[in-house]
């Protein structure tokens, strides 16, 4: 998608890095969610049917839901958490050792088709949800919990 995208409109698209990933949801906080301790389903579209962090039990909408459906977080941007698992640019691995430390995707591995997905899905609990929380998928998963999000490169 990002190829003709680039093609289509004479711009760079790409998939962001894990790093700026996690950089976007937090929009400047360091707490579970760009919201703060906890997350409701006033804010998120996930499965509501347990609370995180002592919030209440909500909604669980069991479907995704059109973007932009809940407010933005900080810097202005919509469903970082919840909705759809994001996949990022980054190949799987267990660990942060010897990844990049400039924000940059980090591509090695080992041969395998393992990538991230980052933000938890609908049908996830709000554990999944956490800014920090990083998930290992085959890339050839293709099923209604994927999404993406473009980074434009200036």
């Amino acid at each position: 998608y990002v190829k003709w995208l680039s093609a289509k409109t004479g711009q760079t698209y790409r998939l962001p890095s894990e790093a700026e990933w996690e950089y976007a949801a937090r929009a400047g906080t360091s707490t579970p969610f760009a919201f703060g301790e906890r997350i409701t389903t006033a804010q998120a579209n996930f499965n509501g049917s347990t609370g995180y962090n002592g919030s209440a039990a909500g909604e669980f909408r069991d479907k995704s839901i059109p973007v932009a459906s809940f407010a933005p977080n900080a810097f202005g941007l919509h469903d970082m958490h919840g909705n759809l698992w994001e996949w990022v640019q980054d190949n799987w691995h267990d660990d942060y050792k010897k990844a990049p430390t400039d924000g940059t995707a980090w591509e090695t591995n080992d041969g395998s088709q393992e990538r991230v997905a980052r933000g938890g899905s609908w049908d996830n609990s709000p554990l999944f949800l956490r800014s920090a929380y990083r998930a290992m998928a085959n890339e050839t998963d293709k099923n209604f919990f994927y999404g993406f999000r473009v980074v434009r490169v200036p």
